[in-house]
C-alpha cells in the first residue's frame, strides 16, 4: 500500500510529471512553466524538441534524454535524485507523458519505491478530440494507436466492436486511410471525427460515418498527426460467443499459440498482448518471469 501526501514534507524530492503543448506554444499552465524552472533537471523525450519550449520561455534548467529505450541506469539515476530531496520533471515531446509517450515505467518505479509523484493538468490531443468530435462524452475508452499489421488491426478491433463507449485512437498521416477502411470492414459504417493538427493554424475536424471519412481522405491528402474518435456499438447485438481464452492465464494463452499455431514466444506476446489488451511489456515479463 502506498499512501502519498504529495507536500506535506516539503523537503522530499518530487518527480513532477508535465504536460507540454501539443501545438500552440501558449497552451502551458503558468504552474508548469513554473516547475519547469525550479526543477533539478528536466528528462525529456526529445532534448532537441524541448530545447525549443525551453528557448521560447527563457528556460535554462539542464536537459537530459529520458525516452522508451533509455536503460534502466538512466531510470535509476533520475529517481536517486529525487531520493536524496531534489525535485526533477519528465516531459515528452507534446502532451502529457505516459499517454502513447514515454513516462509509465519511470512512474510505476517511483511509486514502487515509494518517491512522490506530481502529476500537473495540461494538453492531451484525444480529450481535445473527444471533446469537438460531437459524439458522447459520457463514457470513453482510449486505445492509442492500434498495430500497424492488418490482420493485427483487424483483430485489436474485434476486441473493441461491442464496446458502448466512444473509442480514442492516434493515428499517423501515412496510415490513417487503411485504419479507417478497416474500422469500417471490422466496426460498420459508424458515426467518427477526425481531427489533425490540433491546436495548430490548420486546426481541421472532419465528422461524418466511416464511408464518407474514407471518401474525403482518398480526395484529400492526409497531412499531420490523426485523432480518430470512433461511435462506440450502439446496436443491441451482443458477441456471439464467449472468449476463448478467458480461463486461461496469461503463460497458458501464450504456450496455446507456440503450439497450436506455431508461433515463436515472441509473435505469441504480441498476440496476446492484442486479444488482453495489456502492454506488451506487461505480458512479457509475465511470460519471462513465470
Amino acid at each position: 500500500m502506498n499512501n502519498q501526501k504529495s507536500f506535506e514534507d516539503e523537503s522530499s524530492g518530487l518527480l513532477y510529471v508535465v504536460p507540454t503543448p501539443i501545438g500552440n506554444l501558449e497552451d502551458i499552465t503558468f504552474r508548469a512553466l513554473q516547475v519547469l524552472k525550479d526543477a533539478a533537471i528536466v528528462a525529456a523525450e526529445d532534448t532537441r524538441n524541448t530545447r525549443k519550449l525551453f528557448n521560447h520561455f527563457d528556460i535554462d534548467t539542464p536537459l537530459i534524454s529520458y525516452h522508451e529505450y533509455s536503460n534502466k541506469e538512466r531510470e535509476e539515476q533520475l529517481l536517486e535524485r529525487v531520493a536524496k530531496g531534489e525535485s526533477i520533471a519528465i516531459v515528452s515531446d507534446a502532451g502529457m507523458p505516459a499517454i502513447s509517450d514515454p513516462g509509465y515505467e519511470i512512474v510505476r518505479a517511483a511509486t514502487e519505491r515509494d518517491l512522490k509523484v506530481v502529476v500537473l493538468p495540461g494538453a492531451n490531443a484525444a480529450l481535445c478530440a473527444l471533446v469537438g468530435s460531437g459524439l458522447p462524452t459520457n463514457e470513453f475508452y482510449f486505445y492509442g494507436f492500434l498495430p500497424r499489421k492488418k490482420k493485427e488491426k483487424a483483430d485489436a478491433l474485434t476486441q473493441l466492436k461491442f464496446l458502448k463507449a466512444t473509442i480514442l485512437f492516434y493515428e499517423s498521416p501515412y496510415r490513417v486511410k487503411d485504419t479507417l477502411s478497416s474500422m469500417k470492414d471490422v466496426l460498420g459504417n459508424r458515426k467518427v471525427a477526425v481531427a489533425r493538427e490540433l491546436t495548430k493554424r490548420f486546426e481541421e475536424y472532419t465528422r461524418g460515418t466511416l464511408e464518407e471519412i474514407v471518401d474525403f481522405l482518398n480526395q484529400h491528402e492526409p497531412k499531420g498527426e490523426f485523432c480518430i474518435v470512433v461511435e462506440g456499438n450502439t446496436s443491441n447485438e451482443e458477441p456471439n460467443h464467449s472468449i476463448w481464452w478467458n480461463d486461461l492465464n496469461v503463460i497458458e494463452h501464450i504456450e496455446h499459440y507456440m503450439e497450436e499455431e506455431q508461433l515463436s514466444s515472441k509473435d505469441a506476446i504480441k498476440k496476446v498482448a492484442t486479444d488482453r489488451n495489456l502492454p506488451k511489456r506487461e505480458v512479457y515479463q509475465a511470460y519471462h518471469i513465470k
